[in-house]
């Protein structure tokens, strides 16, 4: 999977931008990145029963207006429509501009926030002497980013400072650069928490590995 978005080279570049930020900082800078942070198996079915919908609307039309399908049993009208089902849980799942439009922004926010939550257990992001660890959790097909910091930069740095990072990563998401996108935001998180006042220290040491995490594909959730 970390090839069809980074290359051996993207991995590199950025993990020489999280070493390089860091060195005007005590934070430590984790980016993670999913394809997505859920199956959303509810959307397939949504757009299932919309294509079954849009079968039976058309069946009935026709019926009502045309000659054509007016031999048409119960059967057929079943296959029919369960073959419209079918084929708008297959494409729902393979389109994920259509994905996204029947999962809807809150499911999608939901799901986002809860594997972003995973991953900052996961990869010990609170494991720092300071509490300054920062993870920047990408998932792809909701073309969606979160930044999380730790107790030590929430202190420090609002929420809300961090939409120009998070937008930064969003648009190389949006433009096919992924890797582009995150290493802008790595820079400018550097500088962000040095102005902040998040110095580095003689003493401080890299707690945490200088590397892009991929995490595994989630089972899908209904």
């Amino acid at each position: 999977m970390t090839r069809r978005f980074f290359s051996s080279e993207d991995l590199e570049r950025i993990s020489r931008a999280v070493k390089e930020a860091e060195k005007k900082t005590s934070g430590e800078i984790v980016p993670y990145f999913v394809e997505r942070s859920d199956g959303y198996d509810v959307a397939a079915w949504r757009g299932g029963a919309l294509f079954a919908s849009i079968a039976i609307v058309a069946i009935a039309l026709l019926h009502l207006f045309t000659e054509t399908w007016h031999g048409l049993g119960p059967l057929e009208i079943g296959i029919i429509t369960l073959g419209a089902l079918g084929l708008g849980v297959f494409i729902t799942h393979q389109v994920a501009p259509l994905k996204r439009l029947l999962a809807g922004n809150d499911l999608l926010e939901l799901r986002v926030a809860q594997r972003a939550a995973q991953a900052f257990i996961s990869e010990e992001v609170f494991k720092t002497r300071d509490r300054t660890g920062i993870l920047l959790f990408l998932s792809l097909l909701e073309h969606k980013v979160l930044v999380v910091g730790d107790s030590g930069i929430s202190a420090r740095v609002e929420q809300s400072e961090w939409e120009d990072v998070v937008e930064t990563i969003t648009r190389g998401i949006r433009t096919g650069k992924p890797a582009d996108g995150l290493i802008e935001a790595i820079q400018k998180c550097g500088v962000l928490l040095q102005k902040k006042g998040v110095r580095r220290r003689r003493a401080d040491r890299n707690e945490l590995e200088n590397r892009l995490r991929i995490g595994r594909r989630k089972k899908r959730k209904p």
